[in-house]
Parts: C-alpha cells; sequence; structure tokens
C-alpha cells in the first residue's frame, strides 16, 4: 500500500513518453486511454479489512472511507482506492485515502489487511458529484484551513454556522471538556475550494481550452452585478496566493470564493492570478498586461466567461478520458453534456503533430470538500458544511 507516485503505469505510455517527451500533451493523451472507465460496472459497496495494493496515484486525507469514495470519483483518473482507517495500528498512518488506478480499470491484487477498507469510484453510477456530507466525527480533528473561530454552545451551532458562510467547507468544534479550559465550545470555520482549479494554462498553437457551460458556480445573492475590473492596473504586493488561471473572469470568481481575498491582479502573459488581501488600503499601480479586480461577495456576477474558448491555449492534465472530435464547438459540447467535465482542451489539425488532431480532453478537479489533514483528537467533532443537503 506504499505510496508509489506510478505516473508511468502504463506500458505503452512510458514507451513512447520516453521517444516524444519533449511534448506534454502526447503523455497526457496516452494516460487518458490507459485510464478510461469505459465498460467499469458500477460497484458501490465497500470491502472492509481489504487492501487494493500498489498502483497508487496519490493520497489525499479522508474523513471515512465513504468521503474518501466520494473524492476518488471527482479524481480525473482514480479508479478505485484503498483508505486506511483509525483503527489501523501498524503504523502512524490514519485517514490516508489511496487514489489508484489501472489500464483495466481493476485492482491487480486484492489482499486481506487490517484496518483498511477498499472500495471503487462511483464514476460508472452516474453519482452525484456534489454530494450532502451530513455525518459528524467526534474525537476527529481537521486541522488547518482556518480562516475564523467563534464560540457556539454545540457542534450543531457550528456546523449551521458553516453552512451559512459561503467561504466555509468543513469545520472543527471543541466541545465542553476539552483541555486546556481557554478554547471551550471554540467553532473553528475552515476554507477549501468549492470552485475547480484549473490545471496550468500554457501558450501551444493548434490548441483550444475552455469549460464547461454549466460550471457550477453559485454565489450569494440572487442581485445580477458587475465585477469591477481596473485595466492596466496592477495592486502591488499583499498576496495570500497565487493561482493559474486562464481569463481575469476566473480570477475573480476564485476571489470571490476565497475567505480571505480583499483583491486580485491577473497577469495575462503567465495566466497568473495573485489574490491579495489588506482590508485598510488598495494601492493600484499603472502595469500593462495586468488587470486587477475587486471580488463579488453578495450578488450574481456575470459567467458568459464560461462560454470563451480561448484559441492557443493547453490546460495540461486533469484529463478524465479523450474522444475524436471534428472541432472545438463539438469538444465544448460534450463537456458540457457529461456531468464528470469541467473544462476540455481540444487539439486543432494545425497543431505540430499530426497524430493528436481531433482530440478532444476532457477535464476536471475535485471540488469536494477536503481537508488538508485529518486526526484523531480527543473531545472535538468535525464535519462539512450542510448546504448540499438543503
Amino acid at each position: 500500500m506504499q505510496l508509489q507516485n506510478q505516473l508511468f503505469y502504463c506500458s505503452c505510455a512510458s514507451r513512447i513518453f520516453t521517444e516524444k517527451m519533449g511534448t506534454h500533451l502526447i503523455l497526457v493523451g496516452l494516460l487518458s486511454i490507459c485510464s478510461l472507465s469505459f465498460g467499469q460496472e458500477c460497484n458501490q459497496g465497500l470491502l472492509g479489512n481489504v487492501d487494493f495494493p500498489g498502483t497508487d496515484i496519490k493520497f489525499i486525507y479522508a474523513a471515512d472511507a465513504d468521503h474518501c469514495q466520494q473524492l476518488c470519483t471527482q479524481h480525473p483518473s482514480c479508479q478505485f482506492f484503498t483508505f486506511v482507517r483509525a483503527d489501523w495500528t501498524r503504523d502512524n498512518r490514519h485517514f490516508y485515502c489511496y487514489l489508484k488506478s489501472t489500464s483495466s480499470g481493476q485492482p491487480n491484487v486484492r489482499t486481506p489487511l487490517l484496518g483498511v477498507t477498499s472500495g471503487f469510484s462511483l464514476k460508472p453510477c452516474n453519482a452525484d458529484l456534489q454530494p450532502c456530507l451530513p455525518k459528524v466525527y467526534h474525537d476527529m480533528d481537521f486541522p488547518g484551513a482556518d480562516y475564523r473561530t467563534l464560540f457556539t454552545a454545540d457542534y450543531e451551532e457550528c456546523q449551521r454556522a458553516c453552512t451559512q458562510d459561503r467561504s466555509c467547507q468543513f469545520f472543527t468544534f471543541v466541545n465542553g471538556v476539552f483541555t486546556p479550559e481557554k478554547i471551550r465550545y471554540k467553532c473553528h470555520l475552515k476554507f477549501s475550494w468549492p470552485v475547480p482549479i484549473t490545471p496550468t494554462p500554457e501558450r501551444k498553437a493548434g490548441l483550444v481550452s475552455g469549460f464547461s457551460h454549466i460550471l457550477e458556480i453559485t454565489q450569494d445573492g440572487s442581485t445580477a452585478c458587475d465585477g469591477k475590473l481596473f485595466p492596466s492596473t496592477d495592486i502591488p504586493g499583499n498576496d495570500v496566493l497565487v493561482l493559474p488561471t486562464v481569463c481575469v473572469e476566473y480570477c475573480q470568481t476564485l476571489c470571490s470564493f476565497h475567505s480571505s481575498c480583499t483583491y486580485f491582479s491577473f497577469v495575462s502573459a503567465d495566466f497568473k492570478c495573485f489574490l491579495k488581501y489588506n482590508k485598510n488600503e488598495m494601492v493600484t499601480k499603472v502595469k500593462e498586461g495586468v488587470t486587477s479586480g475587486i471580488p463579488a461577495r453578495f450578488c450574481q456576477v456575470d459567467t458568459k466567461w464560461v462560454t470563451v474558448a480561448h484559441e492557443g491555449v493547453d490546460l495540461r492534465g486533469s484529463d478524465i478520458r479523450f474522444e475524436l472530435m471534428d472541432d472545438a464547438d463539438a469538444c465544448q459540447r460534450t463537456c458540457t453534456g457529461d456531468t464528470n467535465c469541467q473544462f476540455y482542451t481540444y487539439v486543432n489539425e494545425t497543431f505540430s503533430d499530426k497524430a493528436y488532431w481531433r482530440r478532444c480532453y476532457l477535464k476536471r478537479a475535485i471540488t469536494l470538500p477536503a481537508p488538508p489533514k485529518v486526526t484523531k483528537l480527543a473531545n472535538v467533532v468535525s464535519g462539512f458544511n450542510l448546504r448540499k443537503c438543503l
């Protein structure tokens, strides 16, 4: 079960990548072929004390096996997983969620192992990709990602506070018998991205990239508003986070969702979105190639930008699969019609390598609430917001 990072698990991809290692798109496409989930049956069951050793893509933390299964379902290439439970005793790994994939879509090996639970992605089941996560977890901490704290009477009120605050994705509540006493009844609200973070955009002739036209972006309020942008303007300093984004409107969306972003700057030359925090002042500076702006907190900003196709741009990685299409419009329509797809890249017949013409790469990123870490801790309660349950 050791994390092996077998990025080249498909032998055909490894061989051809060695021959053409200068073209990243080749690797992405071939791995997509090798990780297709077509033909997989819907298998919702969990296998207690069964390990699927090896073939790891990555590991992330999960609250339990159900949460791990949902994270596997959202990951673009995960087909099955093994979760290390709280009762695992061989070492200090607990709440590890190992995401896995093979060319066949099935584990190469199944072995008995106490303290783990394994299962399969729900992609073939047409599962809800934004499920309700109603469970609460006693004596479990979600450390990190805090952006706000308050005192509440119980964990139910803490969860309600998290549900009503759009920035909150999960929480940890300290109960009335916790030590030290001075932080009893403290409710920690925590952040993770509820909108997809795209792979790194890269300028590449012959490619077209864009978004699903039904990309889920739910903002507060029903009032429509125009986002405030400052063309040819930089707001230097006060950076909180730098993210890859393909356009300034998406940068503004990310700032609007981030719990600490007060304004932002987008550099079009290298597709970098600088999220910034300063509650006291906003000092601007004229600079070509940079657009800055203010987030929209309590209204619906126009999302027509999701319909824009970006010529000469690649969104590397995060591939679900590829299919052959006649043009970029057909690729966009396929992405929009596929509930798994959030964004796409299409290879035109002007691309330098003819072998990849007409390929439509469908892509997605995890947006399910995912704590940066999960640990055991007595007298605390953790859980997720209930916005999807309402």
